[in-house]
């Protein structure tokens, strides 16, 4: 047999069991990598979605952490991977719409190279202050900030953090002058908001809600063009005259781009049977995360829509990483 007789031969046959491939799917358990840390929000709500996909899927759904570079190293892995359905990543507003304006240098293109799976949910963030701040108002925040000298401070969890860039949006909006003091981790710059060292931050429902009902922090605003269902009597930015505002953090499964079109379809139906599920739900909802109904095709639509507005705001804060 000639080489090209070879070739067209293995081709032929891999046409024809790729649809038994795609139909026997999956044949073994499935890889859900993390890009960030254990016990970050991200892997608190892979870990709920590994258990929920396992029965629809009929096999153990594995979480994998592979955290660095902003989510990019775990990311990158997954774009990278075999496009079988067997290595699918939990991507976020980070990995998927900030990073692309973020990182000088990005080792994958968050739209050609993956396939949306499904949303696994979205939260908004609080605009929190000190329980005890003289602060009790959006109003009074920008008065201060027009007032003061050297104006009020706003922490983050970071460079480029969604909370960072909700800092600087609501600078555009408010006026004045904000100083921005990023932080390693959040939880230590809530701390310091707590302690009165800065004066507010944005930061998810799941963090701050115990402490507002601790009576250690207060609420002044909610980051999203809705109320959060966490926080429903905390107003949003909008509704306090401030402008159009509308940035939320959110989670969403992909799979590598050149995934079959059957595979996909399987994973997609187990993460709507998943979010589908009450007991899912409510361990969503314990996470300040609601999950919104999209079609595949506007999931891909979301994800152009989110790397132009973040960018934007990377764009305007200054903020870059080599």
């Amino acid at each position: 047999m000639t080489l090209r007789r070879s070739v067209l031969a293995t081709l032929a046959a891999f046409a024809l069991a790729a649809p038994a491939f795609a139909q026997d799917f999956p044949t073994r358990p499935v890889k859900l990598v993390v890009p960030f840390g254990p016990g970050t929000t991200t892997d608190i709500i892979s870990r709920v979605f590994a258990e929920a996909l396992a029965k629809p899927l009929g096999q153990p759904v594995v979480v994998e952490n592979k955290s660095g570079a902003g989510g990019n190293i775990g990311a990158d892995l997954v774009a990278k991977a075999q496009p079988d359905g067997y290595t699918i990543v939990m991507g976020t507003v980070g990995t998927h719409a900030i990073n692309p304006g973020l990182y000088r240098k990005m080792p994958y293109d968050a739209l050609k190279d993956f396939a949306p799976i499904g949303f696994a949910g979205y939260t908004p963030t609080l605009l929190v202050v000190a329980a005890n701040s003289p602060l009790k108002s959006l109003k009074d925040l920008q008065a201060q900030a027009q007032a003061a000298k050297g104006g009020v401070s706003f922490a983050s969890a970071g460079n480029g953090t969604s909370g960072h860039l909700a800092g600087e949006l609501l600078k555009a909006r408010l006026g004045g002058e904000m100083v921005h003091v990023p932080y390693k981790e959040g939880g230590l710059a809530m701390s310091d908001v707590m302690a009165g060292q800065v004066q507010f931050m944005f930061y998810h429902p799941a963090a701050v809600v115990p402490q507002i009902k601790a009576g250690k922090l207060r609420a002044l605003g909610v980051s999203s063009a809705k109320r959060s269902a966490a926080a429903p009597d905390v107003p949003t930015v909008s509704e306090q005259g401030f402008g159009e505002f509308d940035l939320v953090a959110w989670f969403m499964l992909y799979a590598p781009a050149a995934t079959p079109a059957p595979v996909l379809a399987k994973l997609r139906d187990a993460v709507n049977q998943a979010v589908a599920n009450p007991e899912v739900k409510a361990k969503l909802a314990a996470q300040g995360l609601e999950v919104p109904a999209l079609k595949p095709d506007e999931l891909a639509a979301f994800g152009r829509v989110e790397i132009a507005k973040w960018s934007e705001l990377v764009k305007r804060s200054g903020a870059q990483v080599d």
